[in-house]
């Protein structure tokens, strides 16, 4: 399990960007499951449907998808490099997400090609899926 001081570590994010609480399952190159433990206090929840239909935006699903990836490929040997975001492809939001909601968040590497990764991800709340997409990033030096 790698906890949110390691996440801290791995990722430059920051809140209220940082998205992702812990990984409970990694599997270096192949899949990473990370948890986001939705609440009423997130800083999105104050302008999106308030006061009395709270939905986390769907964008921030596939964000966290990403930073999900993001530990998988530091995980996978990619220490002191950043993980860029490419693409987003086949993008489906089928359940909302809600206050009090526990997010888990699979991500699995479909391809990888020199600097380029391919994942598959996949976020549901229980056994319920709430969305899913494929999403490209490219591997690379802090700056570009």
């Amino acid at each position: 399990m790698i906890d949110i001081r390691e996440i801290l570590s791995i990722l430059p994010h920051r809140y209220p960007f940082l998205l992702v609480d812990r990984v409970i399952a990694l599997e270096p190159n192949v899949k990473a499951v990370g948890i986001k433990n939705v609440t009423i206090n997130e800083p999105f929840f104050q302008g999106h449907f308030p006061p009395d239909n709270p939905i986390m935006p769907g964008v921030l699903i596939i964000e966290a998808m990403a930073q999900v990836a993001g530990i998988l490929a530091f995980k996978s040997g990619v220490q002191g490099k950043a993980v860029y975001f490419m693409s987003i492809e086949k993008v489906k939001f089928r359940k909302p997400v809600l206050p009090g909601d526990q997010l888990r968040l699979e991500v699995t590497v479909t391809h990888t090609r020199g600097s380029v990764w391919k994942f598959s991800g996949s976020a549901y709340v229980g056994d319920k899926l709430t969305s899913e997409a494929e999403f490209t990033a490219m591997v690379s030096d802090r700056e570009l």
